[in-house]
């Protein structure tokens, strides 16, 4: 059975259907099937090797999968490369962030993709003046533009790295462990952003160990398993504890929409 639970009247951003790659014989992702919708928060759930960040490198390009499909908007897409996933509006914020601490928001922001006047230097106050503007959009009380970003707070960090992300026209937002190492304010700060960016109608998928930072932060959540699809439920159908038990030991709630690797 498919493991995906559709909210009313809307048409999914991108589907992944029965996803399968193996590394040296082994099956790291077994026919795993989610999707994700506009505006919406799906938590991708499960222990260390459960499968979850293969299958979303997957959809970013960093692996190539052995079998399955993909549909963006529904249409069936080639994604071989982090190259094909941000031509489709696919974007990856990454643990690490990627971020260059030795220059400010802006350079950041264009960092590869620099603005140029005609004398072909580099357009400072052309890259400013869009820095501070998506950056209104996204978090209007964000000032230091001038600082280099390895000075800013751990949320003020994801600011600029989202900010990089959506002003490229991204639509689909891979976050993995977004809250990681960062205290409450600054969890809370992310839980803003995210906020922000389901207004726009940017879906997001957040991979995460954390099941309280899901609960607070997703709509949907996804449990993994040994590389397969334990299965999916709406937040507000399930209890933390009937979603440990979806990580430990497999096993499918009944709020919840059975996957291929439930248990029976």
């Amino acid at each position: 059975m498919d493991a995906t639970v559709s909210p009313p009247s809307a048409s999914p951003l991108v589907v992944m259907k029965d996803i399968s790659i193996a590394f040296g014989g082994i099956k790291a992702v077994d026919r795993a099937s989610l999707d994700l919708f506009p505006g919406e928060v799906v938590g991708l759930l499960g222990h260390n090797g459960a499968g979850k960040s293969t299958l979303i490198k997957i959809l970013s390009g960093a692996y190539k999968r052995d079998a399955g499909e993909i549909l963006v908007d529904g249409a069936p897409v080639a994604i071989d490369n982090p190259r094909d996933a941000k031509k489709f509006g696919i974007e990856t914020i990454y643990q690490t962030l990627a971020l260059a601490d030795n220059v400010d928001a802006a350079s950041n922001l264009y960092l590869g993709r620099e603005l140029l006047t005609r004398w072909g230097t580099l357009d400072d106050a052309a890259m400013e003046s869009q820095a501070r503007k998506v950056m209104g959009r996204l978090n209007p009380n964000f000032r230091r533009f001038k600082d280099p970003v390895s000075s800013l707070s751990g949320g003020q960090r994801q600011s600029v790295a989202i900010a990089r992300a959506i002003h490229f026209n991204a639509r689909i937002l891979i976050m993995d462990e977004p809250t990681a190492a960062l205290g409450p304010q600054e969890t809370a700060q992310v839980g803003e952003l995210i906020k922000q960016l389901k207004a726009e109608g940017i879906g997001i998928f957040l991979i995460s160990h954390d099941i309280h930072d899901v609960f607070d932060l997703a709509d949907r959540i996804v449990v993994m398993k040994n590389g397969q699809v334990v299965g999916s439920a709406r937040v507000q159908d399930v209890t933390k504890d009937e979603v440990l038990g979806m990580i430990i030991l497999g096993k499918c709630p009944p709020g919840a929409t059975p996957g291929l690797g439930a248990m029976q």
